[in-house]
């Protein structure tokens, strides 16, 4: 298994090397910048069916497994003098670069190429920047009815009918 590196947003100084990672040589292992994880670095594992993301966050160690059929799609955004192509997560955090050009025909391929072997859709940049709807709260289990009750049978004491075939109806009287 042939694997690839670069890197991102951690270039050494005078580096001229930006990002470009080729998508027909997957598995593609590289670093990437975090502002949340220890060092601002995260480890990044990129495959055809999930992506291993494995950074330190106040000393803990931890690695988040995520198909790639989670992610909302490959967009593109732009940046000062550049594009930049991510694999966009519904959580921000998640999100995944995968190349920077500031040739827009290379750039244009490349987002093509990527939407194909993840098959996800390509996403516009607007699209990217509106923030997910929110999940409506609901409470399953405050419409549930009592276990005692969920045993008993309802009926209707008016109806004659709902009383079933071979119970006796038991009158009590004073």
């Amino acid at each position: 298994m042939r694997r690839q590196t670069a890197t991102s947003g951690i270039n050494p100084a005078g580096s001229g090397r930006t990002l470009r990672l080729d998508p027909l040589s997957l598995p593609v292992r590289f670093d990437a910048h975090d502002t949340r994880a220890d060092g601002g670095v995260r480890n990044v594992e990129l495959h055809r069916e999930r992506v291993v993301l494995r950074r330190a966050v106040h000393g803990m160690q931890m690695a988040i497994n995520v198909r790639v059929r989670d992610f909302l799609g490959v967009a593109l955004r732009g940046l000062d003098e550049a594009q930049m192509l991510v694999l966009v997560h519904r959580d921000p955090s998640l999100s995944i670069p995968l190349g920077v050009s500031s040739d827009r025909e290379e750039i244009a391929a490349a987002w093509q190429m990527w939407s194909d072997i993840f098959a996800l859709p390509q996403l516009p940049e607007d699209k990217t920047r509106a923030p997910a709807p929110r999940r409506r709260r609901h409470n399953a289990i405050r419409a549930r009815r009592p276990k005692f009750l969920v045993r008993r049978r309802a009926g209707d004491p008016l109806n004659p009918a709902s009383i079933h075939q071979g119970e006796r109806e038991i009158i009590a009287r004073d």
